[in-house]
Parts: structure tokens; sequence; C-alpha cells
């Protein structure tokens, strides 16, 4: 089950191409990245600092932060060192899509997410010195979190999921 020239050769059914890995990954990368950076703006433009707005009653309330730091405000003050991570994040997880031939391409978009909300924040680093939060819980104390935070956290989790099922498959198989 080689690839050759990029293309699907047969073998297992979990192969495909670099291609539709590598646009995967990319696509999704470039979604989320825009998702989150125009909702940020509408936020930017919408909710002033002292403003709470119930979004979702007695769940979920819209609220301005700008944050320094990483999750949970941890690092506050290390943006660059942020930035330089999300890089790593970005160019892995296109490597991983280009070299690994077996990678189901559902995984590699699933990457791409992950890295995309990483792309998300680091561009608030860049351009504003701060991460834009509004995401405020309103049943528990939990901080305050934007869209590219979500599309990390439940990234990474499917993502270990899939990957280890998907592991598991090939050592079996």
């Amino acid at each position: 089950m080689a690839e050759a020239g990029g293309t699907r050769t047969g073998g297992s059914a979990g192969a495909t191409s670099r291609r539709a890995r590598v646009v995967a990954y990319a696509v999704a990368v470039a979604c989320v990245a825009v998702l989150d950076q125009l909702v940020k703006a509408w936020i930017l433009a919408n909710l002033g600092p002292t403003e709470r707005v119930t979004f979702i009653p007695g769940v979920l309330d819209l609220k301005l932060v700008h944050n320094t730091g990483a999750a949970f405000s941890m690092g506050e003050g290390a943006g660059p060192v942020f930035v330089c991570i999300a890089a790593a994040i970005l160019v892995a997880g296109a490597v991983v899509a280009w070299r690994e031939g077996e990678l189901p391409v559902g995984l590699a978009a699933v990457m791409g997410c992950v890295a995309g909300g990483g792309v998300g924040n680091a561009i608030d680093r860049l351009l504003l010195g701060s991460v834009t939060d509004f995401f405020a819980t309103s049943f528990m104390d939990f901080p305050v979190f934007n869209v590219a935070d979500i599309f990390v956290t439940c990234g990474v989790v499917v993502g270990i999921v899939w990957f280890a099922r998907w592991d598991d498959r090939r050592e079996a198989g």
C-alpha cells in the first residue's frame, strides 16, 4: 500500500492520498482561524469591556477579556513563546499530513482544527498583544474562553480518541 506520486494505490481502506490529507488539514486550519477571527472581530465591535450579556441563559454569557497568558491565564506575558508553540504545531501537523500515508483524511482535518485554533490565538497575540476571550460560563466559575480554544480542546480530545482507535486497527490489521 505504498503511495506513488501522492495518490492512493490500494491496500487498506484507511490509506488516502497525500493531497487529500494536506488539503483537509489546510482547509481546517484556514476555516477555524477565519471563523475565530470573525467572531472575535464581532465581539470587539459589539461588546464593551465591562458588559456581560446572556448568551445561553443559565449556561453561557458573553464577557470581553484580554488574556496575555494561555489556558487558565497561565504564562502571563509569555505571548511570543505561545506564538512559537502555535507555529510549531502548525508545521508539525502539516508534516504529519504530508508524510503519514495511512492517516485518515478526517484525522488530518481534526489536526487542522487544533492547529487552526492555535493560529487564531497567535494572530491575536501578534496583532493585539493578548488573546480576545469572551465565552463565560454562568453556571460555574470557569476561565473565559473563545472559539479557538473550543477547537483546540475538542480537537485534542477527538484526535486522541481517533488516533488511538486508528492505531489499534493498524496494529491489529
